[in-house]
């Protein structure tokens, strides 16, 4: 019996010969479907019989009051501090940019290149670091590891305050692309293991808004710190490198008694809520229950077709959001303002670039919708990167308004590809690999990103902005073809007679392959 065949919301079908299918509502317009061969409803209910606390259709509803109470504590103690850790993450990688409008390279006295080349050193050392660091996470927890290397990263941003030349400033970049990879892929990774995934890209979106934040932040702190150049013999640069990073030292030590690790291990929920949470995921994970590390799963990642084409499109994407979170401040400057000026409008653009960013994430979890909404912000950055090569000898409005746009579409995407990927695939081994390959190889996109804006270009950068409108126009119908591949799988699995889905539960094993399993489109 295919899932295709049943519509009753709210209740549970069974046929006692082959397949079940637990169903509930999920707001108005949406019904989601999971079906369970018997080993699933036969774990499905161990839990329910273990629990001490009676789980009911009503609770089991997400948008019954049990579920929300539950849901916002959570809420309240996980995304506002993934949201302050990566404020902090962003703010001292992206630094840079503000401390080249601050002479850096002229006290530096840097060889042509060399600036581009440590912007993207750091994407080499990101790169390395992402799979291995999601592997720890799962064994030694979000907790300690998370602690660990922010403590590393802190320290870096800092130091890069004491670099004399290139050479210094290369090896510290390296070095904090290194530390920081330990944390890169964990907020999706730890999002995707505490929340549904119709509740996911609202929770990434929010999270990752604090990288809009921290452009916004980040200009008018260096405004602010450039009327310190000079104090204690430092110059502005050095001290927004000192005063960006000691930030994330605090919140590292924060972080280790606040940030929860599992939701099997929630020390902030009662039994009860515990209980009632590790439900509601469990039905929403269907089929792909496995939880123990398996090496076998860390392999299956690099025999799924949709973990490449989700790094294709994140690798194309990365080259224009790198470029743009590094060079805002110097495309700015292009626009005829002095130093100050332009820090302080930076914070406009990421303002806006926020606000559309939320707006589309809570949009791509209230229709449960990836594909289009992806595509959507694709074509608005793309449009955004047209308009300014149109727009390079109008006013400054004029070439304002058309980065607005482009920090617009460029940053909404980010959260509704993340929390594509990590729908779509199964397990906590494979998913937290998963997450870390597609964002890490994703990064070598970063590396060409930091390459684009170069110095001779200055100040209309029309070769930079063609070439990220090229590669977000292909974007576009990349994220549309996954979503056409995704949506006939599907499809495929509806129809799938009884022999044939016995078969693939034969060899699916716990995660996304498993037949009963439906992919996020």
């Amino acid at each position: 019996m295919s899932s295709s065949h049943i519509s009753n919301p709210g209740t549970t079908q069974i046929d006692s010969e082959h397949q079940h299918t637990i169903a509930f509502d999920d707001g108005p317009e949406l019904e989601l479907m999971v079906p369970m061969s018997d080993l699933d409803l036969d774990r499905y209910k161990k839990v329910k019989q273990e629990s001490s606390h009676t789980v009911t259709e009503d609770h089991l509803d997400p948008n019954s009051e049990d579920i929300r109470k539950v849901r916002w504590k959570v809420d309240k103690r996980l995304i506002p501090m993934l949201s302050l850790l990566y404020l902090c993450s962003y703010l001292d990688r992206s630094n840079i940019g503000n401390t080249k409008v601050a002479n850096l390279e002229e006290d530096l006295n840097l060889r042509p290149g060399v600036y581009n080349m440590a912007l993207s050193i750091f994407f080499v050392g990101y790169i390395v670091g992402e799979i291995p660091a999601n592997i720890m996470l799962k064994k030694m927890g979000p907790r300690k590891w998370i602690t660990i290397v922010m403590l590393c990263w802190g320290s870096v941003s800092m130091s890069m305050a004491a670099v004399t030349n290139g050479a210094g400033l290369l090896v510290t970049r390296f070095f904090l692309g290194l530390a920081e990879s330990g944390y890169a892929p964990g907020p999706v990774y730890i999002i995707s293991l505490w929340y549904r995934r119709t509740e996911q890209a609202l929770r990434v979106g929010i999270f990752f808004s604090a990288a809009t934040i921290a452009g916004a932040f980040g200009g008018l702190v260096a405004y602010a710190i450039a009327h310190l150049h000079g104090l204690g013999g430092l110059r502005a640069w050095q001290w927004i490198f000192i005063l960006e990073g000691l930030p994330t030292i605090i919140m590292a030590l924060v972080t280790f008694f606040v940030l929860p690790n599992f939701p099997d291990t929630a020390d902030f929920l009662t039994k009860e809520e515990k209980e009632l949470n590790m439900q509601r995921l469990l039905i929403d994970a269907g089929p792909a229950t496995e939880t123990a590390f398996s090496w076998k799963e860390v392999w299956s990642v690099f025999k799924d077709w949709k973990v490449y084409l989700h790094t294709a499109t994140n690798f194309l994407h990365s080259i224009a959001f790198s470029s743009l979170g590094l060079f805002i401040p110097s495309i700015i400057r292009g626009f005829d303002y002095d130093p100050i000026m332009t820090q302080i409008m930076t914070a406009p653009v990421y303002i806006i670039a926020c606000i559309v960013t939320i707006t589309m994430a809570f949009s791509s979890d209230r229709f449960s919708e990836r594909g289009y909404h992806a595509a959507a912000s694709e074509a608005l950055a793309t449009l955004g990167y047209f308009l300014l090569i149109m727009t390079r000898d109008s006013t400054t409005a004029a070439k304002y308004v058309s980065l607005v746009f482009c920090a617009a579409g460029v940053y909404s995407y980010i959260p509704i590809q993340l929390s594509w990927p990590s729908s779509n695939v199964g397990g906590h081994t494979k998913k937290g690999v998963a997450i870390a390959f597609v964002i890490s190889f994703a990064q070598i996109g970063s590396i060409f990103g930091g390459q684009l804006y170069r110095a001779d270009d200055a100040p209309k950068y029309t070769r930079g902005h063609t070439i990220c409108c090229a590669l977000l126009g292909i974007n576009t119908l990349g994220n549309l073809a996954i979503k056409m591949l995704l949506r006939r799988e599907n499809r495929r699995r509806d129809q799938l007679t009884t022999e044939q889905y016995n078969q693939e539960c034969a060899t699916g094993g716990h995660t996304d392959k498993h037949p009963g399993f439906r992919y996020f489109e």
